[in-house]
């Protein structure tokens, strides 16, 4: 044996040597979902919680496996760092208007968002614009990937079936703060509002929405191609307005309450205390900028909208008629 070893030029000690298994390479397919299905239940989940959670279902991996799992899927937790709805560097960021605000008709204040779809082979990226009396999904598009131009086209197709919102909010995402998105917006007269930074509930209608179209369809069929998943989106959708019934709706559909005005509505929680809220007298008045008016009470300027209002500290002690007469 030794004479062998030498003519194969290794030791003994490396012949004998027990071998260490060889590391199991885990799919990274099985911990995308796993890290969405997560997230999607818990989307203040970041990297470190994310390892406990993959942990827990028996997978071993490091905080920068972690971390390049998420940012694959576009997934930051809410505590401040890098993810895919950064606003690019030389695009505008609007304020977010709608703390405190009561939501009282259709058409009132709409958003938008964008998710990630996994694939049985890839993944995908959704965008819709809902409406958030209703609830009510009024467009959406697929992609298999983050470019600006299948926003645009699900914004356009909204307006051009649905007329225009008084208020459309979304994310700092660079999708929706680059000039193709926002000169639809300024085209039609629409005032924008975007949600501050790490603060994933101030757009929370999209959020839900994500979470039962994930839960409710995505999860249960396991869609393998874009095909597929188009097909079975534009059923769900179509489920999801005009027969799913909504708790928040007192279980009537959102296409009933869109269409009927009646039913719908909810308050945006002002969860930051009155120093930075909208004086309350004001916040569920019925006409059609007095929500945005009430942001600009803070001092917040919308030039890009034609509007500039200023007012002294005494202005928002008077009545809303004084205030606005």
């Amino acid at each position: 044996m030794s004479r062998q070893c030498v003519l194969a030029g290794i030791s003994r000690a490396a012949l004998y040597a027990r071998r260490k298994p060889k590391r199991i390479v885990q799919d990274d397919e099985l911990l995308l979902r796993l890290i969405d299905e997560e997230y999607t239940r818990h989307p203040f989940y970041g990297s470190r919680k994310m390892v406990v959670h993959l942990g827990r279902c028996g997978h071993s991996v490091n905080r920068k496996w972690a971390q390049r799992l998420m940012r694959s899927l576009g997934l930051a937790g809410m505590a401040p760092g890098p993810n895919t709805s950064r606003a690019h560097p030389q695009h505008k960021v609007y304020p977010y208007l709608l703390r405190g605000v009561a939501i009282s008709r259709p058409n009132q204040v709409w958003s938008t968002d964008i998710t990630y779809i996994r694939l049985a082979r890839g993944f995908a990226y959704l965008v819709a614009v809902i409406d958030w009396y209703s609830r009510r999904v009024l467009s959406w598009r697929i992609s298999n990937s983050m470019e600006t131009v299948f926003c645009v086209d699900c914004l356009e197709e909204a307006l051009r079936i649905h007329g225009k919102p008084e208020v459309f909010n979304t994310d700092q995402g660079s999708q929706f703060t680059s000039e193709a998105f926002t000169s639809v917006l300024k085209r039609e007269g629409v005032i924008i509002s975007m949600d501050g930074r790490g603060r994933a509930l101030d757009n929370i209608f999209v959020e839900r929405l994500w979470r039962s179209v994930k839960h409710e369809d995505v999860y249960l069929k396991g869609y393998s191609a874009m095909g597929e998943l188009l097909i079975g989106l534009t059923q769900y959708f179509t489920f999801y307005n005009g027969e799913r019934p909504h708790q928040a709706l007192k279980n009537l559909t959102p296409d009933v309450v869109y269409q009927r005005a009646q039913g719908g509505g909810a308050m945006i929680v002002d969860k930051y205390g009155a120093a930075q809220s909208l004086p309350m007298a004001l916040r569920s008045t019925g006409t059609a900028f007095d929500e945005v008016r009430l942001a600009l009470l803070c001092h917040v300027t919308h030039a890009d909208a034609g509007l500039s209002w200023r007012c002294s500290e005494g202005t928002e002690r008077k009545s809303r008629d004084e205030a606005w007469r």
